[in-house]
This record gives structure tokens, sequence and C-alpha cells, in this order.
């Protein structure tokens, strides 16, 4: 078993290879602005760090959001490609799961990530390995009742310590605990989700309104 695990839905551009046993090789960048440029660079230098090639992999894992639409679609887009062309299965994940996960609680706690426009993606956890509630988006002020109380992590989370005030990292999600998850979930039979992406509101770029169409004369 190779499994490539690869994650664009925050600032993070994070890539990990899995052999069934363990993660043997990992990378992550934070630069919201370059997820094209940095991930397949990423992809290729860590199956050279491993001795492996593209052709070695028999499964991907890829982070499906919440997250902004340009980032999100670059790992989205990237893994389908592989799976087509490797033939392959390519395996949804939550990235806020692999967050809880990397997280490391046994205790109720909320993993908050940074939405843009002073909202945040978030989701409650019982514990590192199960969620509670579905992601969604929200103000921080609007969920304040519902998150003070207990321990957060995430970039979301650490941009508003008013709101989270229990926040810590980790702050971005890590291919290499999103691989783990996956890994495990697999080895236990479950069915993980379609790498569909969970976008939870429109993207910012809009069709401007009262657009005049030109038609050929």
């Amino acid at each position: 078993m190779l499994l490539l695990a690869l994650d664009t839905a925050t600032p993070a551009v994070t890539v990990a290879l899995h052999d069934g046993t363990d993660v043997i090789a990992s990378s992550s960048q934070v630069d919201a602005r370059r997820h094209g440029e940095l991930l397949l660079p990423a992809v290729d230098r860590l199956l050279s760090e491993a001795g492996s090639r593209l052709a070695d992999v028999t499964g991907i894992a890829v982070g499906i959001g919440p997250g902004p639409y340009t980032g999100l679609r670059v790992g989205l887009m990237t893994a389908d490609t592989f799976g087509l062309a490797l033939g392959v299965p390519v395996h949804g994940v939550c990235t806020l799961d692999a967050l809880a996960y990397a997280a490391d609680l046994e205790e109720p706690f909320v993993v908050a990530t940074d939405a843009r426009r002073k909202e945040v993606y978030w989701a409650r956890y019982a514990d590192s390995r199960t969620r509670l509630t579905d992601p969604a988006v929200d103000r921080p002020a609007d969920i304040a009742e519902q998150v003070a109380a207990v321990p957060a992590v995430g970039a979301g989370a650490l941009l508003y310590p008013d709101v989270f005030p229990r926040a810590h990292e980790p702050e971005h999600v890590s291919a290499a605990a999103l691989a783990r998850l996956a890994a495990e979930r697999l080895a236990a039979g479950e069915e993980l989700p379609a790498p569909r992406p969970l976008y939870l509101r429109r993207p910012d770029a809009q069709v401007p309104r009262n657009y005049k169409v030109v038609t050929p004369r």
C-alpha cells in the first residue's frame, strides 16, 4: 500500500505518503496564494525522498474542506487527475477531521479554520476521532456561547482569542495527520466521503449583476 495524501483547503499546501503502517514522508508549506505552484513539486519531492514513483501509489486521500473555493479546488482537481491517470481510488477526508485528529484530544473541543470575510469554518468534536456536528460557516461572535467553554484548535480559533479563549495549535491541517486518519478508517472498513468539495458558501468571484450580454449582429 502507498497512500498519497494532500490538502489545500487552508493556507497550508500539505502532502504526505503512508505505506500502510505509518507516514514515510511529509511536507507542508504555508502560502495561501501559491497552492497551484507548490502542490505538484511537493508531490514529486516526496516521492523522490521515499524512493517511490507516482505509479507506485495505490490510493489517494484528499482534504475536501470546508475551505475557500480557489485553494480547495487545486487539491481536489489534482487528486481526481491522479486517480484517473493511475486507476486508483480517491478518498475524501474532511479537513476539520484531520485537524481534530492531529490535536489528539480525548475531551470535547472545537476545530475552527479561517473562512475569511471575518468568518470561520468550524465543527464540534467529542474527541479527536468523533465529530458531533456538521461543518458550518459562521461569524465568531454568533457562536461564542457554544465554543467559549471548550478547547479549540485551528487558525480560525487562534485568530479570534476573545471568542476562543482556550485556542491552541495545530494551526493548519497536516497531510500526515490526514493520511493516518484515512488509513485508520480504511483499515477499519469505513467508507470515506467522495472527493467532492465542502464549500458551504458561494465563491468570492461572482458574475456582475445587470451583466450585459453582447450578441453578434
